[in-house]
C-alpha cells in the first residue's frame, strides 16, 4: 500500500518514529518539515513510485501526499 511506503519515506527524511505519521499528520506542523525537506521527501516519493508530483503546494498532510500518488498513477 502506497501509505505504508510513503510513511517510511517520511520517517526517514524526518528522523520521526514511523508510528507518529498517520494520514492526518500535518507535514510541516507536526513533522517540522522545511520546504528542504518536503521537496526531498516527493523526490523520494517520485522515484519509489515512478510517478510527478505536480501541486507540491496543496500537500498539507500525509494523506494529501498519498492522494497525490494514487491519482499519478
Amino acid at each position: 500500500m502506497e501509505f505504508e511506503k510513503i510513511r517510511e519515506i517520511i520517517a526517514e527524511q524526518t528522523g520521526k518514529d514511523i508510528e507518529e505519521i498517520t494520514m492526518e499528520t500535518n507535514v510541516k506542523d507536526d513533522l517540522e518539515a522545511d520546504s528542504l525537506d518536503l521537496f526531498q521527501i516527493i523526490n523520494d516519493i517520485e522515484d519509489e513510485f515512478d510517478v510527478k508530483i505536480e501541486n507540491v503546494e496543496d500537500i498539507k498532510t500525509v494523506g494529501d501526499v498519498v492522494k497525490l500518488v494514487e491519482e499519478s498513477k
